[in-house]
């Protein structure tokens, strides 16, 4: 892990109105986050904190109600829609609890579609999903949907498809909850080494304390508010 930050938030907040009466309700309070280069960060917290809406705001999805997020030297707020969402296809893989593949494509069309986008050729886009498909272990699933692949292989294609453009940041929004306890910690064990052998940074969302205790750091959101998770 270097020093080199890669994701800065400042006095991030994000407020919703509750009904007619105006009532705000502040999800989000005046946080602040760096992220460096290569580095494993868990975000751990009970249901309702706002870890969702952290990761969002995170990663440009959506828009905070005060405050920056600067990715890789770009503010989200100083970027038009289409910009924004090249710069997060260029530098940001998302991994949720779901994996939301498209059912009626392969693995191999799954993971090629982040390239496709990006403007690679099909032959390009393909070649780099095989090794990353590969590379997760799943060589000899390419063209299978994911209703033949198990609950594993599914997050394990969506694991790559986060991969395919070589992001900076990946943003995981408890990426193994929907895994028995094995798959799960298959699934962390190779997050891990690509961490280590791609020097992407990682942030993570969980409740699993197991995950948290393999990061680099770990913070607790609480009451909209980031704390330091101590030992």
């Amino acid at each position: 892990m270097t020093n080199k930050t890669i994701l800065n938030a400042s006095q991030l907040q994000k407020d919703y109105s509750q009904g007619n009466a105006g009532a705000v309700l502040q999800v989000i309070k005046n946080i602040d986050l760096d992220i460096s280069e290569g580095e494993k960060l868990a975000i751990i917290g009970v249901s309702g904190s706002g870890k969702s809406t952290l990761l969002n705001l995170l990663g440009g999805l959506d828009d905070p109600t005060q405050g920056t997020v600067t990715l890789c030297g770009k503010q989200w707020s100083q970027l038009s829609p289409t910009d924004r969402a090249a710069w997060r296809n260029q530098h940001i893989g998302f991994v949720y609890q779901f994996h939301h593949l498209l059912n009626e494509f392969s693995a191999l069309e799954n993971v090629s579609l982040p390239n496709l986008i990006s403007g690679k050729t099909p032959v390009e886009a393909q070649q780099e999903a095989v090794q990353l498909l590969t590379k997760v272990g799943l060589s000899d699933r390419l063209h299978h949907r994911p209703a033949e692949l198990s609950g594993g292989e599914r997050q394990r294609v969506a694991i790559a498809r986060a991969l395919a453009c070589k992001p900076s940041l990946v943003l995981m929004d408890e990426p193994t909850g929907n895994l028995d306890p094995k798959t799960a910690e298959a699934v962390l064990d190779l997050l891990i080494e690509l961490n280590k052998d791609l020097g992407i940074s990682l942030v993570v969302v969980t409740h699993d304390p197991l995950i948290a205790q393999r990061m680099d750091r770990t913070v607790r959101l609480e009451e909209g508010m980031l704390e330091p998770q101590l030992d």
